[in-house]
């Protein structure tokens, strides 16, 4: 019992840096932050946003999101590819749980274990990720208050 109260300080943490992440997003609907780590070492991070070169805006005039944003996960996943690290067998901290998408590059990255604090409206990513063997773990936004 004493490991999983350190793995679950281990995950508050982890889980309130990318919510700390997530600030650096210049969406305004939503902000998502998201931790890639293996062997309690980070090995990547992302936050939403639009792709590198575009200008900073995530919505359109009306307040949708354009097709082209990237995701918090999305984001953190295309960054580990372009360094030496792994995330084979790792652990994915998200403010909000990954969509169908996205859900895809999760398990196709090697991803374990998602940790998250918030379910998306859609939770077929989740039941994705469940099906192909992903342990998954909520932790509410109440639990990460000090």
């Amino acid at each position: 019992m004493k490991e999983k109260s350190k793995q679950r300080k281990y995950d508050i943490a982890y889980l309130r840096m990318a919510r700390e992440w997530a600030k650096l997003s210049f969406c305004e609907r939503r902000k998502v932050g998201a931790l890639i780590v293996k062997d309690r070492m980070i090995v990547s991070d992302g936050y939403n946003g639009t792709p590198s070169g575009f200008d900073n805006f995530c919505e359109d005039e009306d307040g949708y999101t354009h097709w082209y944003v990237l995701h918090a996960e999305a984001n953190a996943i295309l960054k580990m590819a372009s360094s030496t690290h792994s995330s084979d067998g790792g652990t994915l901290y998200l403010t909000l749980s990954p969509c169908k998408e996205c859900s895809k590059l999760v398990h196709q990255s090697g991803i374990k274990r998602l940790v998250y604090i918030q379910r998306y409206k859609d939770d077929s990513g989740l039941k994705f990720l469940e099906k192909a063997g992903v342990e998954l773990a909520q932790i509410p936004a109440e639990e990460l208050e000090e």
